[in-house]
């Protein structure tokens, strides 16, 4: 019996020991990796373009690329207030970038692209920055008939390509 309680004690020493070696081990590699990219990435810019046979938006991003997503919506809002973006068209789509921010920790914002545009493109007639809220970046883009798209994640820098397609103009 004494065997057994000493044999006890000595494995749950032994846990403890380990998982306190593990714990100091961890936050010294975390303290010891200063090159690392933030958690939250960083919406820097956005910029749109004509070519002979599409349309393009690219959104820079600072750190990591996000998951970012392109949905079909049937108007464009801005997420903080819900008030509608005043673009013209009567198709839009809205690009999602989450976790993302386009503001830094003190809350600053770091966006140096469009707020709102209206470039009157071969597709595209308007873009917009729609929401910076709550770790999730929004924009919008404005057309008048139903755009083909493409996507594109390209690194070194890292940004997000949206092309749309349309007929050749050159």
């Amino acid at each position: 019996m004494h065997n057994r309680l000493r044999l006890t004690a000595i494995a749950a020493t032994t846990l403890l020991t380990t998982g306190a070696v593990a714990s100091t081990t961890a936050s010294t590699t975390a303290s010891a990796a200063p090159n690392r990219a933030p958690s939250t990435s960083l919406v820097v810019n956005a910029r749109i373009s004509a070519h002979c046979s599409f349309d393009r938006i690219v959104v820079d991003v600072k750190g990591h690329l996000p998951p970012t997503t392109v949905k079909r919506v049937r108007e464009l809002r801005y997420d903080a207030s819900g008030r509608k973006v005043p673009l013209p068209g009567k198709h839009f789509l809205e690009i999602r970038l989450s976790p993302a921010a386009a503001h830094n920790a003190a809350g600053k914002s770091v966006y140096k692209g469009p707020r709102l545009v209206k470039p009157n493109l071969t597709k595209l007639k308007g873009f917009a920055l729609t929401g910076d809220f709550e770790g999730v970046v929004h924009f919008g883009a404005a057309f008048n008939s139903r755009p083909d798209y493409t996507t594109k994640r390209l690194h070194h820098p890292e940004r997000f390509v949206l092309d749309i397609a349309h007929r050749n103009t050159c």
